[in-house]
């Protein structure tokens, strides 16, 4: 009896030919795409909570993904815009076929921008293009400043680094100069920001760098 053994580079072939056909259906769009990483709690739901009504006037929808329940897209469809889940029943990522079908479900021609937020992980989401044009990293005061050097790869991959929670920092043993230090020291073309969701700190700077990104007057590294 014969022995099938499917390797991951097999996956991650096959994902990254989905992502293309994926990237060619936003381009001809002209749809730009942000997949925003980061683990459990670190607040991607609540960074896009307040940073979307700051970009007026570009058309934004979100797909959503969890591992279970529709909360944060029941959270985001508040805002009164195109909103997907995707739950993936215990997968930790999301990978290109999921995002294509989902963005079956959108109207690509009433967006300017699509927010991804991944399943919350800095491991596995990392090794999976979604066709995205832009990757955002958020990374929680609460974590720990040894995160970068940790999880290098979700770092790596990134073009900016959302520091959160700021105002936490006189609570925990995180060092901002430490956790900055580190990512610099892996990739010096990262945009990094400071802000708090809790008291709107740095939210209109992020927010003005994503419009400016998304009208394409900001250019990032690969």
């Amino acid at each position: 009896m014969s022995v099938k053994v499917v390797v991951g580079k097999n996956i991650l072939d096959a994902n990254e030919k989905n992502a293309d056909d994926l990237r060619k259906v936003f381009h001809e769009s002209g749809v730009r795409v942000v997949n925003m990483l980061g683990s459990p709690g670190s607040g991607k739901t609540s960074i896009l909570q307040k940073v979307i009504p700051g970009l007026s006037p570009l058309r934004v929808a979100v797909i959503e993904g969890d591992i279970a329940t529709t909360r944060d897209a029941e959270r985001l469809s508040s805002l009164g815009i195109q909103v997907v889940q995707i739950t993936t029943l215990g997968a930790c990522h999301l990978d290109a076929s999921m995002v294509s079908r989902a963005v079956s479900e959108i109207d690509l021609s009433t967006v300017d921008l699509l927010f991804i937020e991944n399943v919350g992980n800095l491991v596995c989401p990392a090794s999976f293009d979604l066709g995205e044009d832009l990757r955002i990293l958020v990374l929680s005061v609460a974590e720990g400043s040894d995160k970068p050097l940790k999880y290098p790869a979700a770092f790596l991959t990134s073009q900016a680094v959302i520091i959160n929670k700021k105002d936490l920092i006189p609570y925990t043993d995180f060092s901002l100069e430490s956790a900055v230090a580190e990512i610099r020291s892996m990739k010096s073309s990262l945009e990094i920001f400071e802000v708090s969701c809790r008291t709107g700190e740095g939210i209109e700077r992020l927010c003005g760098w994503i419009e400016d990104w998304a009208k394409g007057k900001v250019e990032v590294s690969k």
